[in-house]
């Protein structure tokens, strides 16, 4: 069994070095030499296969740990990347989007307020559920502007609004990869991620209240954001908790609207704020109804085949597993990927195929929908591939467990860096689920040795990372996509900085406190 060694060479300093190279290469291929994702993941996974060898990991082993990251990758986050997208641009192109619009505009109220925190926050997080990767900016920062809002404010109330849904983006892949690579059962990562989410949601609100109308705002429509926020997460936290990673955001999204369409026939702000202007076109009641129902039975299928109870979860084929003594945990350590054919992938893919009669779409409709879906997303399937897979081989070989050794000399106030680690993977790599895979092991490992509660820095490096995102260069390009700031994301990334950091300070209180107050939610029982 190969023995992963406590310092490489017996030097500290050149253990840092070693440790730090796989991750200071992929920074350098995305934000140095600007190469798009899928390249630079591929590039650095193979990179550290590699130089894991030649720091002594036995190339066989690595070579399996590598694969079985690919198959990880593969199987538990690019299938379900797939279908999942695929879905959403059926319900698109079949215009039940348009559909979903229109019904919020005629069910909430007409202030200004209100309205934008109805579609930036929960729309949002339902898209983000749905698909995520920048996608809730490209969709709904035009929908603002149509309201008269000015764009670089309108990308930044939606950049805002968009960091506490990232976690349980694109059907929870961030937490379902932070469980693989840090081999923290799944249900008990998403339930350590959702007690931090759950807090933080509660700030963002009034935050978005004071970016939409300043002060008057909060003093005005503090109820909006109160009532909008609780809705969220009684469905996120909930399902988080009880139900898993996958539809977290949805659920809460849901919950939110019809929270806030409660709030708006029973409460007005006093001082109502029109819309400078107005611009939605009318869509027939059949379609709005179409529209929910084919919405309401895609979750209710994933939730079903996805929770706890369902025998498909439970069922494995096969598992693929190589293991390792780690010199600083003094114990086995192991990367392993147990393969399920009904993974969470295909239960989208069940569900999509399911929902395709109810939407009445055509069958030109549906090759539409799996082209532009393929056209969309194929980077993202291979880069899901990629960053895995050296997120197991940098765990294998001992890198992730060296690094964390070292760190340990700074003791508790690590807890205050934990964050800032997830919020730059992030910044860098455009990416929640990149940022948990090459530091989710690291903070688990630091967690362990420091005798922290378990789940609490991996929770906090995943929230970390959702903070990253309104600066992440890739998220920005993205996002900007539908708006005339194409090619000018240097002044979004300008503007959204100072709120990203500040939210990154508040996360670090909330890390603290539970740490002090209530640990008990990340303690592994």
């Amino acid at each position: 069994m190969y023995i992963q060694p406590k310092l490489f060479f017996g030097d500290p300093a050149l253990t840092i070095i070693i440790d730090l190279t796989p991750i200071l290469l992929l920074f350098v291929l995305l934000a140095g030499l600007r190469l798009s994702a899928w390249k630079a993941t591929l590039i650095a996974s193979l990179f550290t296969l590699f130089f894991a060898m030649a720091l002594g990991a036995p190339p066989d082993q690595t070579a399996t740990a590598w694969a079985i990251g690919a198959l990880f990758g593969t199987w538990s986050i690019s299938w379900l990347i797939f279908w999942g997208v695929v879905w959403f641009n059926t319900w698109r192109l079949a215009g039940y989007l348009d559909a979903f619009k229109y019904w919020m505009f005629q069910n909430v109220t007409r202030d200004m307020r209100v309205l934008t925190i109805a579609l930036v926050w929960a729309f949002g997080a339902l898209i983000e559920g749905l698909i995520g990767f920048g996608t809730p900016w490209a969709y709904i920062v035009p929908i603002l502007v149509s309201l008269g809002i000015p764009t670089l404010r309108a990308i930044t109330i939606m950049a805002v609004a968009n960091t506490a849904p990232v976690s349980y983006g694109a059907f929870g892949i961030p937490v379902v990869t932070l469980a693989g690579v840090t081999g923290l059962p799944l249900m008990f990562t998403s339930s350590s991620v959702a007690h931090v989410v759950a807090v933080l949601a509660m700030v963002i609100t009034f935050v978005l209240l004071y970016l939409i109308d300043g002060w008057r705002g909060i003093r005005e429509a503090w109820p909006a954001a109160l009532i909008g926020g609780l809705g969220y997460v009684l469905g996120q936290f909930t399902t988080a908790v009880y139900l898993g990673p996958y539809l977290p955001d949805i659920i809460g999204s849901i919950f939110a609207f019809i929270f806030i369409v409660a709030l708006s026939k029973v409460w007005q702000p006093s001082n109502i704020v029109q819309p400078p202007r107005l611009e939605i076109n009318s869509v027939d009641r059949g379609k709005i109804v179409r529209a929910w129902i084919s919405l309401i039975v895609f979750v209710t299928i994933m939730g079903l085949w996805n929770s706890p109870i369902s025998p498909l979860t439970k069922f494995v084929l096969a598992t693929f597993k190589v293991s390792a003594f780690s010199q600083v945990l003094n114990k086995t350590v192991a990367v392993a990927y147990s393969f399920n054919p009904f993974a969470t992938g295909t239960s989208a893919l069940v569900a999509w195929l399911i929902t395709l009669p109810l939407m009445g779409i055509s069958a030109r409709q549906v090759a539409e929908a799996v082209k532009v879906t393929w056209r969309q997303m194929w980077g993202a399937v291979l880069t899901g591939v990629f960053v895995i897979s050296l997120g197991f081989v940098f765990n294998f070989s001992g890198m992730a467990y060296s690094l964390a050794y070292l760190t340990t000399g700074i003791g508790i106030f690590f807890i205050v860096i934990s964050p800032f680690l997830g919020w730059i993977g992030a910044a860098l790599t455009g990416s929640n689920t990149s940022s948990n895979a090459l530091f989710g092991p690291f903070q688990e490992a630091v967690a362990t040795l420091l005798g922290m509660p378990a789940g609490l820095l991996p929770a906090l490096q995943s929230v970390g990372a959702e903070l990253g995102k309104p600066v992440a260069p890739q998220t920005v390009s993205a996002g900007v996509s539908t708006s005339e700031y194409v090619r000018r994301e240097g002044e979004v990334v300008r503007n959204n900085l100072k709120y990203s950091i500040s939210l990154v300070f508040v996360l670090v209180l909330i890390g603290v406190s539970y740490l002090l107050l209530f640990p008990w939610p990340f303690i592994l029982h």
